[in-house]
């Protein structure tokens, strides 16, 4: 995702005349003749198909840069539908986030006829459409937010004809303002979790907020800010995974983790289509619609930088459409199995651009080691049995970081009289009404939370002032 992208990503530090002109993809020690038979001249060519080793290596990077964020998503809806910590509702969530992540991969790395980039672009759940996903669970239940990803999902993947002449509806202003939304919109989520939980705010739990609590989400935060700034390699690029992984531990060791689901979760399972039903909700639909073109616009984006940052061209416009038609299709695609919608993640592109290897084999061999973990219950049981507070940790982190890439993005824009007025507009009204939500309270139920959302006013009008209000008004 756009919005996560600014993860400093560092990786394998070569040996000696292995990449002249690239980071090595390899790790020190043991490993550092992985990359032996690797064609350093070839490895910007997306078809140039590296030798095993290597291929495994860098498509299992993509997976632990991603991995965190992806089922994140999953955990927060789950919530916010009435679903149990650890239920089995939330382990299936989880199951169908990588599932669908891995799918949607193959859709944009081997691809069929015109869907997909066939470049090295990963997929993940979205973050864009949380607060949107929230808001109709709450309001219309599962079955209308399934039938609202189906729907958004083919209307994404219809963009695909038309994205290059939508592209200026998003400049830096539009795009900084969205993601900072978003960001601020979710960090209060990190801090409810990381002080006990969201329910037990809610009920007014005398024991939420205290130190048991957020010991947790603190080990969390503490050593991925170690592993991202006092490592290298592997180990800072994934470094909120690796601090969520130590807050587990910490769990285990406190008996703050109940394994009781995992043990009743399968080892396989094939997902049946319509898990929760599907109803359509004009309201959802519509909201969903409106923030798939800001996903498209993310996914343009992406595969802009990858093609830039792993090969040094421009993506071509059937580069462009493809994608957009694989990010699309696949949100479609897991809405019907009862998944989240997806788009491609920023984190990596960056280790595409750092690494300089675009063979789109490599992210193709992640997409599959994520497809494999979807048919497997029990993967998705460990992840959900993870305490709520260090989840509390990571998503503080990782909302933090969502803000902080819309607000180095607004750092572009030329702050004219025109272009503050936008801003100031737009971000009023709408977190303005997302802090007042009775202030909709006459409006139908769903038309009343997409207005509260924070996130669907403040797209809207920003988009439609940029579009009309002249440039040189000053």
């Amino acid at each position: 995702m756009l919005y996560l992208g600014t993860y400093s990503i560092f990786f394998f530090t070569c040996p000696a005349g292995c990449f002249k002109r690239f980071p090595s993809i390899v790790l020190r020690g043991s490993l550092m003749s992985i990359a032996n038979g690797v064609d350093p001249q070839r490895v910007s060519d997306p078809d140039y198909e590296l030798p095993m080793v290597p291929r495994v290596a860098l498509g299992m990077q993509h997976v632990l840069a991603m991995f965190a964020s992806n089922v994140t998503p999953s955990i927060i809806i789950a919530g916010a539908a009435g679903f149990a910590f650890g239920s089995a509702d939330m382990v299936f969530l989880i199951q169908m986030a990588m599932l669908f992540a891995g799918i949607a991969t193959l859709f944009q790395t081997v691809g069929f006829g015109p869907v997909g980039a066939r470049l090295p672009v990963m997929q993940g759940t979205s973050f864009a459409f949380v607060p949107i996903m929230i808001g109709v669970v709450k309001s219309s239940g599962m079955a209308a937010l399934m039938g609202s990803i189906i729907v958004a999902g083919v209307f994404h993947a219809a963009l695909g004809t038309v994205i290059g002449r939508i592209r200026h509806w998003f400049p830096p202003l539009v795009s900084g303002m969205v993601i900072t939304t978003i960001g601020l919109y979710l960090i209060p989520v990190g801090i409810r979790y990381a002080a006990g939980g969201a329910a037990d705010f809610q009920v007014n739990n005398p024991n939420w907020g205290d130190f048991s609590h957020w010991s947790l989400a603190l080990v969390v935060i503490i050593v991925a800010l170690g592993c991202k700034f006092f490592t290298r390699g592997l180990t800072s690029s994934a470094a909120i995974l690796l601090g969520l992984i130590a807050g587990y531990l910490v769990g285990i060791a406190t008996g703050a983790v109940n394994f009781g689901a995992v043990g009743k979760a399968a080892w396989f399972a094939i997902p049946m289509p319509l898990q929760y039903g599907i109803e359509f909700n004009m309201a959802a639909i519509i909201g969903m619609c409106l923030i798939s073109v800001v996903s498209a616009i993310e996914t343009v984006g992406d595969i802009s930088a990858i093609a830039k940052g792993g090969a040094g061209r421009e993506a071509s416009d059937k580069e462009l459409a493809g994608g957009t038609y694989a990010d699309g299709l696949g949100s479609a695609v897991a809405g019907i199995f009862g998944g989240l919608p997806n788009t491609s993640f920023s984190q990596n592109v960056g280790i595409v651009s750092m690494t300089g290897v675009m063979s789109r084999g490599v992210v193709t061999i992640g997409a599959i080691f994520l497809i494999i973990c979807g048919f497997v219950p029990k993967i998705g049981a460990v992840v959900s049995s993870m305490p709520i507070e260090v989840l509390g940790g990571g998503v503080i982190l990782m909302f933090g970081m969502v803000v902080s890439a819309g607000v180095s993005m607004l750092s572009t824009v030329n702050w004219t009289r025109r272009n503050m007025m936008i801003l100031a507009t737009s971000m009023s009204v709408g977190i303005g009404l997302q802090a007042v939500p009775k202030s909709m309270q006459h409006l139908p139920d769903t038309l009343g939370m997409l207005m509260t959302s924070g996130l669907l006013p403040v797209a809207v009008l920003a988009v439609v002032m940029n579009l009309v209000l002249p440039e040189d008004a000053e």
